[in-house]
């Protein structure tokens, strides 16, 4: 069995609140993404929709002074609660996207945004499916991140964002580059469908977002950076 000292960690025996989201393959593609940017010494890292804080975590191990957000006050105290059994130093607060980091600059910014487009016009206010359902487009969130970003990037710093392409990868590099930053995609990795897009696939199907039969959906990460 896991020691709690493995709590923290990605993959590893995680104590979550009901409604908070468990890292995933987004959440790992992330990871990996975050461990290969060149962070200067004592960055300053923001971790906006931190969930379970496993992104957070994974960037203060690179010795960065990390600043995560959430919602939902559930995640809030679970993530911080992992970085107190992983020994980490992560400032946990509770509000909206990017609004508790308001006139902040940051060295590097992460988001893994809800992003599932969903039968329901406006994303929910609360229970489980906030952490993932994002309106008819799936870009709800997705936009709100893409246009204010940038205002919290020092110069050269650097924005990674996983998403569907179910949501649209264009529109988020365009989104992207009309609020001033450099954007491109550096990974793409084809995932098979989980609960929830296999139970909405005949409605992505008639939007004509998947392909008859589709069962997996590509997950891409796109780095933006201030130039």
């Amino acid at each position: 069995m896991p020691s709690l000292m493995d709590a923290g960690r990605v993959g590893g025996a995680l104590l979550l609140a009901p409604g908070v989201y468990a890292p995933q393959s987004d959440t790992f593609l992330l990871r990996e993404a975050i461990e290969r940017e060149d962070l200067p010494a004592d960055a300053e890292v923001l971790d906006v929709g931190t969930g379970s804080g496993a992104l957070a975590l994974a960037a203060a191990r690179r010795g960065a002074r990390v600043t995560a957000v959430d919602r939902s006050w559930r995640a809030v105290l679970t993530a911080r609660l992992h970085a107190l059994l992983a020994r980490q130093r992560v400032r946990v607060l509770h509000g909206d996207l990017l609004e508790p980091a308001a006139g902040r600059r940051f060295d590097l910014i992460v988001c893994n945004p809800p992003y599932v487009p969903s039968p329901r016009k406006r994303p929910p206010r609360r229970g489980a499916a906030v952490a993932w359902d994002a309106g008819h487009d799936g870009r709800a969130v997705l936009d709100r991140v893409c246009d204010g970003a940038a205002d919290l990037l020092r110069p050269s710093g650097v924005l990674l964002l996983v998403h569907s392409a179910l949501s649209g990868v264009t529109p988020t590099l365009e989104r992207l580059e009309r609020a001033g930053l450099v954007a491109t995609v550096v990974r793409r990795s084809s995932v098979p469908f989980g609960p929830v897009l296999r139970s909405r696939s005949d409605w992505l199907e008639r939007r004509g977002l998947i392909a008859p039969g589709q069962e997996k959906e590509e997950l891409v990460i796109i780095r933006a950076h201030r130039p």
